[in-house]
């Protein structure tokens, strides 16, 4: 840094001299930050704790105060502490700025150290994970070839073991009737069920006929009895009327009179059943007849149809 020297005081020596010239500082950062919001500015003229001497007055008489002699040592002292003072705060400047160069270098290292040190973590954490893949790529493959060779072991004992196991099996299945023959399940599944159910609908068709038949033979029989009734009316009424004329003449109990008209209502309910039974046993026969051919007819054409299919 700069030395500075006090020589003994004169009219013409110089207050200081340097040991070498004195050099302009390079642009540093301010201590202090500058602050961020605007800066208000004051008046001076109108501050009142600034003490202004222009409202007083000093009055001093000559050879009481001869000011060069007496401000001259004190100029002295004021301008060796101001120059000393800017000496030592350019020196405390240099050596913060030599402070900040080896903090910066020391910086720098540092994260080049940090920086290599993550470059040997990371480099060995990837050694690490490489080094487990492969040991558990190696179990996998030692595990599946000893999965294989199970396999294959268990392949030759079973292939070994059914040789004569298979056979046997199948035997005892096609006696059980497990293997059929398809032809024969298909009439079994498919044309038995049709057959049976064209024979139901024929029967009903049948029952149906018969039915209709029976009310038709029931509606002529009682309409043959209604007009038998009606040509015996006249020959009853005038044997009714006998009937009360020899009653009236000849009074009898009550038990005679219901005897004698019970023959005449069984003779009616009597007649009506042996037209019935002339009549319905011939129109059954019929039908039995025509039901039998109709059903042998069905049954040449189911044969036909089956020969056919064959």
């Amino acid at each position: 840094g700069a030395r500075a020297i006090m020589p003994a005081r004169g009219a013409h020596a110089a207050p200081y001299s340097y040991c070498s010239e004195p050099r302009a500082l390079p642009a540093r950062a301010k201590y202090r930050a500058a602050p961020e919001g605007p800066v208000r500015y004051a008046n001076l003229m109108y501050d009142r704790r600034v003490v202004r001497g222009n409202t007083y007055a000093l009055q001093v008489l000559p050879g009481l105060f001869d000011f060069d002699i007496e401000v001259k040592p004190m100029l002295e002292v004021l301008i060796g502490k101001t120059i000393e003072q800017s000496l030592l705060e350019v020196m405390e400047e240099e050596e913060l700025a030599n402070l900040r160069a080896h903090q910066r270098a020391y910086g720098e290292l540092r994260n080049a150290e940090l920086a290599e040190v993550q470059r040997l973590e990371e480099q060995e954490r990837r050694y690490s994970e490489e080094k487990e893949r492969r040991k558990r790529q190696r179990m996998e493959m030692l595990q599946k070839q000893k999965e294989t060779t199970e396999k294959i072991a268990a392949r030759a004992f079973a292939q070994r073991y059914l040789a004569d196991l298979i056979p046997s099996v199948f035997n005892n299945l096609r006696e059980s009737g497990y293997f059929y023959d398809p032809i024969e399940r298909d009439i079994e599944t498919e044309f038995l069920p049709w057959l049976m159910t064209e024979v139901e609908e024929a029967l009903e068709k049948k029952v149906l006929g018969r039915t209709v038949l029976d009310s038709l033979i029931c509606t002529v029989v009682g309409k043959r009895l209604d007009a038998f009734s009606r040509e015996q009316l006249p020959g009853q009424t005038e044997i009714r009327a006998e009937e009360l004329v020899t009653t009236d003449a000849a009074p009898e109990p009550a038990g005679l009179t219901e005897d004698t008209n019970q023959p005449a209502e069984q003779k009616e309910v009597t007649e009506q059943p042996l037209v019935e039974e002339q009549v319905v046993p011939r129109i059954s026969l019929q039908s039995e007849e025509s039901d039998q051919a109709e059903m042998e007819d069905f049954l040449s054409e189911e044969q036909e149809g089956k020969s056919s299919h064959k």
